[in-house]
């Protein structure tokens, strides 16, 4: 299947990232790569062009390893001196473990029930999971126009996703772990929710 042009090209990937961003780009990777601690394994679930590796984390002592389905994303990630694996997520392969196994901005890709995605990051994860998911979207947006870009251009490889989560429904979502979570907190100037669980 086809992917999206913008999960096709690293450059416009990032130019799009920080356009929905803003000046909250960064903060959105500092929020999940200060919860990785020096010496920590880190399996990077659906990581794209590893942005938070590369900017973020190779220059901690982690171990790391990015999953993705997009193989250039894969090749880039080695060129710059990480590990990576080409891995399809819609499969029920178990996931490499790590102490903490990361997903940011991915989750709603695997809508209407992602569950199963996160039982197996929770059986990969010797310590936490940490989910940082959009709560505010292009693809819902009430202007028609943004909503059908926001709709087109989210096809990673598995099929356009014209679904996202609000925070009532992600946090509807998360109260099936509510036992296991360590921590929850709305990042990145209100465009992301975050949750960290305990494995």
């Amino acid at each position: 299947m086809s992917t999206s042009l913008i999960y096709r090209n690293r450059t416009l990937y990032e130019v799009l990232m920080r356009g929905l961003y803003g000046r909250y780009y960064a903060a959105r990777y500092r929020a999940v790569a200060g919860l990785i601690p020096a010496g920590a394994s880190v399996a990077d679930v659906c990581c794209g062009p590893a942005t938070l590796y590369t900017r973020y984390l190779r220059h901690k002592p982690v171990d790391y390893t990015g999953l993705d389905l997009n193989d250039g994303f894969i090749a880039d990630l080695t060129k710059a001196g990480g590990r990576g694996m080409v891995w399809n997520l819609q499969s029920e392969a178990p996931l490499p473990a790590a102490d903490y196994v990361i997903m940011q901005a991915s989750l709603y890709h695997f809508l209407p029930d992602p569950a199963d995605v996160v039982d197996r990051m929770l059986a990969a994860a010797r310590t936490q999971v940490i989910i940082a998911e959009p709560i505010r979207n292009l693809a819902t947006s009430e202007n028609r126009l943004l909503a059908a870009i926001g709709q087109r251009f989210t096809n990673a490889g598995t099929g356009a996703q014209a679904h996202r989560f609000t925070e009532d429904t992600l946090d509807e979502f998360f109260s099936r772990y509510a036992s296991r979570i360590v921590r929850s907190e709305v990042i990145a100037g209100g465009r992301e929710k975050l949750y960290v669980l305990s494995a």
